[in-house]
């Protein structure tokens, strides 16, 4: 064989061609054999280099100090970690191109009423997270869309646009009311149609215009959008149609029937929990509430129970007769006996209060208290009672009389259950709910008065009472106790007073447990067990102190928006920038408010920025939208999602009111009222808004502005120069969405203060003694108030 330059045989070499390779593999059969006859010594290996699988960053290639770190840790461990390929930054359409997004309205959407702030919100779910695709727009190539930033802005009404807004608008060509319309009109003219039935179609299209009307669709000026042109706007409104096409109409969540507006700021950020295929198929297999589950990133918050104690006002909004510890001077104890003895319900009518002096009683010292202790120094007791029927009350109603009380204490054990024989006949036993029959009563001789007695001495100054819609079975018992806790309060009904959950559907859904099923202790079918429901109350009260007092409310229902975008993964995550690369593994978000954010649902994004004006918050939108230079703090490109709030417009125009300033105002406007002044509500609200706002809402985060027609003008030029600024600082692909939260407040507050004052009073006063009166003229204006309050504007595109 010849021999290659490094002494090797040729028949490893490959250019000997065929033959070669042949007789390569003639030598390894023969090796083979001569392997199985005799085993040589191995011959002594080459020293081959070391390779290094890892791909080398551009920072760590050639450093000896990383080599070293790598070296020690594959010896020690074994492993390596192969870093992936860098990801390559997706290009950015040309904005004339057929791939650039955008957010347009959908001309065959059918709306019938105004879309809602969560409306909004689902539209920014869809564009970054698992939200399902909104009705109302179509968003064209959503994957295309790198970034959104949601702008909060009250202050901003459709009155500052619509009074000069072009008549061209989406609806002219969307409304399928005008389409069918011309298309009949033309069928008419065609065929000759005689007027009666053209009288026909049109007495049609009447009914038709009137059932809609009673569904509560009103006009579709108020809820289809309105196309924006700057020569019919305003000057300082016309950067507006540079940004956007329409002016949308959006509804504040509330319930107008109890005159209630929801948190505006809550609709955007908190998000409804989706739901997995375990709560689906529960729904399919199951009737009755879904096993409620913690939200994303939810946290536990250990709350002692004396914090679940109700207020006097509480107690006293939900029908509940108060003791007379509930007031400390004497001016309020005597105007409650004054109420108690005109309603019927004081000592002389054998009602009975339980042995506290003062509210301060039932407090624990300090040094009395364990460490930790979820009681706090209290005794916790459960109460459930049965009743039956014994009359008809003055009102029409069933008169309810007790015929059974069962207590239990905080480790569950029975502490009192007795049956009690009414004073008055009974009319029904109402066995199937109550379990009791008139073979039960018959040898009982226990009265109400024995059970009073009993009460007295079990409710001691530290003894809480807990249960479910107490008041009904403290009536019965004809007893008062200061300190209540009803789970039917600390578990609102999802739809907000005066709707209560019922006890069998809370234990359903928070406890996992059917209850109320006809198994009492006297056999299957016997209605209730109040026993059972006793602890039941107290099961609920404990889940309450471990979780905290967010559990069981709506705010538990939901799901943080930062937190759901950022659980949603990095697709489409936002690229760019010459800076560091961002740490976070997730799509990243800020929120930008004044003072601070980082202590309300603006905590769970990445980066909570608080200011002190609307300029502040600007400059916050910039930065997030860009990234620091350095990006130590916010990576380079700026984050995905960005929320944010101007508030100088809604501070000239006075909305930036808490509960204290609407008191305030209407006790200024009643105390008029009463003294036959005819000053103006308006000059009230006007006089005030004279003083630095500081003055007005207690807040020294507030710009000293006064309200003159002036200072509003030039705050809507400054926030349209702001609003442009940042919309110039956006990235191509960027979606901007605008919305104002609500519409003017005022009116409601003021109605709503005087509704809660007439409510107080009522207790107490006759009639003629009143300050307010409250008939259906002001319910009427507070309602009228409501849909004022209600009634935003919104703006979305992409840029």
């Amino acid at each position: 064989m010849a021999a290659t330059e490094d002494g090797q045989s040729s028949a490893y070499s490959s250019s000997n061609g065929n033959g070669s390779r042949k007789r390569k593999h003639e030598d390894d059969e023969a090796s083979k054999e001569n392997a199985q006859i005799q085993a040589p010594a191995l011959p002594r290996q080459p020293e081959l280099p070391e390779f290094n699988l890892t791909r080398r960053t551009s920072q760590d290639a050639g450093s000896p100090k990383n080599e070293d770190k790598r070296a020690e840790r594959a010896d020690s461990e074994g492993w390596q970690t192969v870093e992936g390929r860098p990801r390559k930054k997706k290009k950015i359409p040309k904005q004339d191109s057929k791939n650039y997004p955008a957010i347009q309205f959908s001309k065959e959407s059918r709306l019938q009423s105004q879309i809602k702030i969560s409306d909004l919100q689902q539209l920014v779910l869809y564009i970054l997270a698992d939200g399902t695709a909104p009705a109302f727009v179509a968003v064209r190539h959503r994957p295309e869309i790198r970034k959104v930033v949601v702008l909060m802005i009250p202050g901003l009404e459709m009155s500052m646009f619509r009074s000069q807004m072009t008549e061209e608008n989406p609806r002219s060509e969307s409304r399928s009311d005008n389409r069918d319309r011309d298309r009949r009109d033309s069928r008419d003219h065609r065929d000759g149609r005689d007027r009666d039935h053209r009288d026909r179609d049109g007495d049609r299209r009447d009914r038709r215009d009137r059932d809609r009307r009673d569904r509560n669709y009103g006009s579709p000026d108020d809820y289809f959008p309105n196309r924006l042109k700057a020569e019919k706007l305003p000057e300082a409104l016309q950067p507006f149609a540079d940004m956007f096409e329409h002016i949308w109409p959006v509804k504040t969540p509330g319930d107008d029937k109890y005159g209630k507006m929801h948190s505006p700021l809550h609709a955007m950020l908190t998000a409804p929990a989706p739901k997995n295929k375990e709560e689906k198929q529960w729904q399919k297999t199951r009737k009755g509430a879904t096993p409620a589950k913690e939200p994303q990133g939810w946290k536990n918050v250990r709350v002692p129970i004396p914090d679940f104690v109700h207020t006097p006002e509480e107690l006293l909004e939900n029908d509940y007769t108060l003791h007379p510890a509930s007031y400390d001077d004497e001016e309020g104890k005597a105007n409650l006996l004054k109420f108690r003895r005109a309603n019927n319900v004081s000592t002389d009518d054998g009602w009975v209060d339980t042995l506290v002096e003062h509210f301060a009683d039932g407090t624990t010292p300090y040094n009395e208290v364990e460490s930790g202790s979820i009681t706090a120094g209290r005794e916790v007791l459960a109460m459930d009672c049965e009743m039956c029927v014994t009359g008809k009350q003055a009102s029409g109603q069933d008169e309810l009389s007790l015929t059974r009380i069962s207590i239990v204490g905080w480790d569950g054990s029975v502490v009192l259950d007795e049956l009690v024989k009414p004073d008055k006949p009974i009319i029904n036993y109402v066995t199937q709910y109550s379990g009791i029959t008139e073979a039960m009563l018959e040898p009982i001789t226990t009265t109400l008065a024995d059970i009073q007695k009993k009460l007295v001495s079990i409710l001691h100054p530290r003894a809480i009472l807990v249960g479910h819609s107490l008041n009904s079975d403290l009536n019965a018992l004809k007893i008062t106790h200061p300190f209540i806790i009803d789970t039917a309060l600390i578990y609102p009904h999802p739809r907000g007073p005066p709707l209560k959950s019922s006890l069998k559907w809370l234990a359903q859904k928070y406890l996992n447990r059917e209850i109320q099923k006809g198994h009492g202790t006297t056999g299957p079918g016997a209605g209730h067990d109040s026993i059972e429901d006793a602890r039941c109350c107290l099961d609920l009260l404990k889940q309450k102190c471990e979780k905290g007092k967010e559990w069981g409310t709506n705010d538990a229902q939901g799901e943080n928006i930062f937190k759901r975008v950022a659980r949603a993964g990095v697709k489409y995550k936002s690229q760019g920038g010459s800076a560091i690369p961002s740490p976070i593994n997730s799509k990243s978000s800020a929120a930008i408010d004044w003072g601070e954010p980082k202590k309300g649902p603006g905590a769970a994004a990445n980066f909570p920025i608080g200011c002190k004006s609307d300029e502040d918050v600007m400059e916050g939108v910039i930065r997030a939208v860009k990234g620091d230079h350095d990006g130590k703090e916010i990576p380079g490109g700026g984050v995905d999602f960005i929320w944010a709030r101007f508030r100088e417009l809604e501070a000239v125009k006075g909305w930036w009111n808490n509960n204290k300033v609407a008191a305030a105002e209407a006790a200024a406007v009643v105390d008029a009222e009463m003294q036959g002044s005819t000053l103006d509500k308006a000059a009230v609200v006007a006089s005030e808004n004279e003083k630095p706002l500081t003055a007005i809402t207690g807040d020294p985060l507030l710009p000293v502005i006064k309200s003159d027609g002036t200072s509003i003008v030039t705050a809507t030029a400054d926030l349209t120069r702001r609003i442009s600024k940042v919309y110039e600082a956006l990235p191509p692909c960027t979606a901007f969405v605008i919305y104002s939260g609500s519409g003017d407040p005022r009116e409601m507050s003021r109605m709503q203060a005087m509704q809660s004052q007439y409510k107080r009073e009522y207790k107490f006063k006759k009639w003629d003694e009143l300050s307010v009166k409250w008939t259906d003229t002001e319910e009427q204006a507070l309602r009228k108030a409501i849909k004022v309050a209600r009634d935003g504007v919104g703006f979305f595109g992409v840029k």
